[in-house]
């Protein structure tokens, strides 16, 4: 395929901001699936003094096609993480969080208890501070790992399906489409008011009748924020990309979204799962107040 047009370029992250929040990130020894990721955003909102913390360490027990996740065995859980996790949000003076993680097939829990340790440290000190987490699925875990995070009270529960059913022997092999499905209906189940995020990519093959059928299916189980975003390679090892979807496709996308129902939706090409999360969040509050929104 040619290479990436002109609507995917970004510029180099050289800013102030960006060395001074990687220079904190290293002296507090903490991960971001910004960097971890290599998400093509990572210039601007770290220059906005805006990231996405990755717990749970740096290596991936799985090894899904897309993501530029080091994958292998994992480390022992760092039980200091969820203090210097909430002295970073405190030094940058975040007003949103979102936690993110690698998956933790080796954990009895996938680290279910370690989720909910971050959410209760962040609670304790930073009490004004909304908290978006985004986990894995927990396939083949106890029931009682969705309902330990949840418990934990975080304002928004976010679980991406990825891409399309037919596509996830070859782009997410250790995940199953219901399986993560199911995850996000049944955490609108334990906690009603728990807000509910999910995302997919395009670009790997998928068709558009199979994008719009995922839309329905997440707006079956009740999803009330939907981010939608283009593919890109992160090597020659990863999934191959099949198609650049055009900005006026995405905008099409958006609005049938937001016809079958979504709360809010997020869609473009460098549109990625935290992609200007507390806006997001804060819109959709102001709908959900003044009775605009359907969810």
């Amino acid at each position: 395929m040619a290479g990436k047009p002109k609507w995917l370029k970004v510029r180099a992250p050289l800013s102030a901001e960006y060395r001074d929040l990687a220079r904190m990130m290293r002296e507090l020894k903490l991960n971001t699936v910004c960097e971890e990721a290599s998400c093509p955003n990572i210039g601007g909102c770290w220059k906005q003094g805006s990231a996405t913390f990755m717990i749970l360490g740096r290596v991936c027990t799985r090894t899904c096609a897309f993501c530029d996740v080091a994958t292998g065995r994992p480390d022992a859980v760092d039980p200091d993480e969820p203090v210097r996790l909430a002295e970073a949000v405190a030094r940058i003076g975040l007003r949103h969080v979102v936690i993110t993680s690698v998956d933790r097939d080796d954990l009895a829990d996938g680290g279910a208890a370690h989720y909910a340790t971050v959410i209760r440290e962040l609670k304790a000190r930073q009490p004004d501070v909304t908290i978006e987490v985004l986990t894995p699925d927990f396939q083949r875990k106890p029931a009682s790992c969705l309902e330990t995070v949840i418990a934990a009270a975080p304002d928004i529960f976010n679980h991406n399906l990825e891409t399309v059913p037919r596509l996830y022997r070859s782009v997410r092999p250790g995940a199953r489409y219901f399986t993560s499905l199911r995850l996000l209906q049944r955490a609108k189940e334990l906690n009603p008011r728990v807000v509910t995020k999910s995302g997919i990519m395009v670009g790997l093959g998928e068709s558009r009748d199979e994008v719009l059928q995922v839309l329905d299916d997440l707006r079956e189980a009740g999803v009330q924020i939907l981010t939608i975003g283009q593919y890109l390679r992160p090597s020659e090892k990863h999934h191959p990309v099949m198609r650049y979807w055009e900005p006026e496709a995405f905008d099409e996308l958006k609005y049938l979204a937001e016809k079958r129902g979504f709360g809010m939706v997020a869609a473009g090409p460098l549109v990625r799962s935290s992609f200007h999360a507390e806006a997001v969040f804060k819109a959709l509050q102001t709908r959900m107040n003044t009775g605009s929104s359907p969810v």
